[in-house]
């Protein structure tokens, strides 16, 4: 399989962002996002998926951290779709469950070539360290809108909001991270009866 490696730019008045993406590494990462939480949450990501993550962020946190949070999901989802190719000779679905004391969260994921979100995540509090928790909703609605994969996201118990964000970018990268396995049974094929993703 050829190598799965890509760097994004994306600039607007709003935001510059630069992303670096290896999806065959091990789980190193790298952020200046000047925002502490998201970091937090995409070290899980580079860790339970595997991936190697570089993200530069200068953006107007003056503001407040929306067009951060939802620029970095835009960028990330179109250094992933450049990084993954074809789909040819991967699994294409993954899905995982993950604990993290009361709280628990499923996410399912598949490299439809179709983006789509369902998220479910009944948070107990509207912000966790000065962080507006509504803003992962616009983070995952950019990445899937631009690395076209199909999201669901659920969280299905928890009282503790760090912990329900915690299950699901866990889940999430271990999600990602079956998905983008390669599978010998189907090496060089794509797994659609439609022939291509």
């Amino acid at each position: 399989m050829a190598e799965r490696k890509a760097r994004v730019e994306r600039n607007t008045l709003e935001t510059q962002i630069t992303v670096s993406i290896n999806l065959d590494g091990t789980g190193e990462s790298h952020f200046d996002t000047g925002v502490p939480f998201l970091e937090h949450m995409m070290d899980q990501i580079a860790r339970h998926g595997l991936v190697d993550l570089d993200i530069v962020s200068k953006g107007d946190l003056h503001i407040d951290d929306h067009h951060t949070v939802e620029d970095i999901g835009i960028t990330l989802g179109q250094a992933f779709s450049k990084a993954v190719g074809d789909k040819k000779g991967i699994r294409r679905y993954g899905h995982a469950y993950v604990p993290l004391d009361e709280a628990l969260s499923r996410v399912v994921i598949d490299l439809s070539g179709r983006p789509g979100l369902s998220m479910e995540v009944p948070y107990t509090r509207a912000t966790v360290g000065g962080f507006d928790v509504d803003l992962f909703e616009e983070f995952f609605h950019g990445f899937v809108n631009h690395s076209m994969v199909t999201l669901h996201i659920d969280n299905l118990k928890g009282k503790n909001t760090h912990h329900q964000i915690e299950t699901v970018f866990k889940a999430f990268g271990r999600a990602l991270r079956m998905a983008v396995e390669p599978d010998e049974r189907m090496a060089g094929v794509v797994a659609s009866t439609k022939g291509s993703l």
